[in-house]
């Protein structure tokens, strides 16, 4: 096994895969910007290097001082965590040249999947389910683009190629409507993405977000970890996720599981990764997958008992899986709300020091989470500062169990988003099971008052 790791990334994910080390007896090496040299993580770890400033090109993008940390504190390998640079293809093959290894898939597996387009070619290949739409980038001639658009039917939505975290994208409800936002939508893409590529989808109306995780090692074996469903999201981002799925029958949700599984025999690919797809009258349509960890990871960590973090590190090992299919039961229901620092209703980010700081716990309550009394919280990153995770034998339990932490949780001196959490736990329609991608902005929109809670709304 490795004796050393480096962690090329910050905040909880970087404590999460810093505990998997230590539990293997694996030392550690964090890496870190000068905005975050007092993180819990960079303390606990048995080695720390600075790689620069606070902005993230000049220190967590910065592929020549990740390596060059490890090459001077001996790592063996090196462990993205998610975001950052954990899908740049270009940074693990830097990674592999430079003598190291990269926890994650081979720089070719994360090329195809960052490419929407290729990544839909590959899926359909290997007999997964894609949301019908253009066969690859669209043309540069208007004609052929009303056509197909025509064919797909209408609404449609014209995504980036290269997108990714919401942006790049556009509904498209008329043929009026069309070339505009083809050309607006290439225009973003290359300025954010450098790719001014897109493609064309049929807009489903109101589709659920649920996605798949797998487990493959370099040996052609794979397996499937259940689903989660992601639904409750606002502009595309996550704010709270579950697992498994409810209301969707299982005979539907094994299928794709184990398609998932043998496109990854197929592809050759190699480590953590999930399939995400749209889920429509009992369908489910390919949107994309992620090479990495996802940040929701836990819940199904908590129903199936897997460790995928350690998972990760052995298989980039070369070990071979240590279980099979069968070996999968999923128990209980488990939920995971992000405890962001931003306005609960607003959504602006609220940088600063924690003044006081308490996590829940009791049965079935597990928090990751990097914060502390005294923390600052630096406005240089991603607002998410930690998450709360409840487990229960059945999803009633586990809302119950949420509602109770999350009552439990103090963090003051900063805001966080945890009374808007508090208003989803009592939610009819979440409780009920079964909400769309669209249910929290269109509650947000019809209750633009929500009542924040007197006790946790003052932070």
């Amino acid at each position: 096994m490795f004796e050393k790791i480096l962690i090329a990334n910050r905040g909880e994910i970087a404590l999460r895969i810093q505990r998997a080390c230590r539990e293997m007896g694996i030392k550690t090496v964090v890496v870190h910007s000068e905005a975050d040299r007092e993180a819990k993580y960079v303390k606990l770890a048995d080695e720390s290097v600075c790689i620069g400033p606070a902005p993230s090109n000049l220190s967590y993008l910065s592929m020549p001082a990740i390596i060059s940390a490890a090459e001077v504190t001996d790592a063996q390998a090196i462990h993205p965590g998610y975001g950052f640079l954990s899908e740049n293809a270009d940074f693990a093959e830097r990674v592999e040249q430079s003598g190291f290894v990269f926890i994650g898939p081979r720089a070719e597996s994360i090329r195809m999947m960052g490419d929407k387009v290729s990544a839909k070619h590959a899926m359909i290949k290997a007999g997964v389910p894609c949301v019908p739409g253009s066969e690859g980038a669209l043309p540069d001639d208007p004609k052929a683009i009303v056509q197909i658009a025509r064919k797909v039917g209408y609404p449609v939505i014209i995504k980036a190629a290269g997108g990714g975290g919401g942006r790049g994208m556009r509904v498209v409800h008329t043929e009026a409507a069309l070339l505009n936002a083809v050309t607006m939508t290439k225009a973003e893409a290359g300025a954010a993405f450098g790719n001014p590529e897109v493609y064309m989808e049929k807009f489903l109306e109101n589709p659920r977000h649920v996605e798949i995780q797998i487990l493959a090692d370099e040996h052609k074996n794979a397996i499937w970890l259940g689903e989660r469903d992601c639904s409750m999201q606002r502009r595309h981002q996550k704010v709270i996720e579950e697992a498994p799925a409810p209301g969707i029958p299982r005979k539907i949700i094994e299928k794709i599981g184990n398609r998932c599984a043998e496109a990854c025999r197929k592809l050759g690919y190699r480590g953590a990764g999930t399939f995400e797809f749209l889920y429509e009258n009992e369908e489910f349509y390919f949107i994309e997958m992620n090479t990495r960890v996802q940040v929701e990871h836990p819940v199904t960590e908590m129903i199936t008992g897997v460790d995928i973090v350690q998972e990760q590190i052995r298989i980039a090992f070369g070990e071979k899986l240590r279980y099979r299919q069968a070996d999968i039961e999923l128990k209980g229901h488990s939920i995971e709300c992000r405890i962001n620092a931003e306005d609960p209703f607003k959504f602006t980010p609220s940088p600063g020091r924690i003044v006081s700081w308490h996590a829940p716990g009791g049965p079935g309550i597990r928090v990751d989470s990097h914060a502390y009394a005294g923390y600052f919280v630096p406005p240089n990153y991603d607002s998410m500062i930690g998450k709360v995770i409840s487990y229960g034998a059945t999803r009633e339990q586990a809302i119950k169990r949420m509602q109770i932490a999350l009552s439990e949780m103090v963090v003051e001196g900063i805001q966080t988003n945890i009374p808007l959490h508090r208003e989803l736990m009592i939610d009819a329609r979440f409780i009920e099971g079964g909400t769309n991608i669209h249910y929290l902005e269109q509650k947000l929109a019809d209750k633009p008052d929500l009542p924040k809670d007197a006790k946790a709304g003052k932070k």
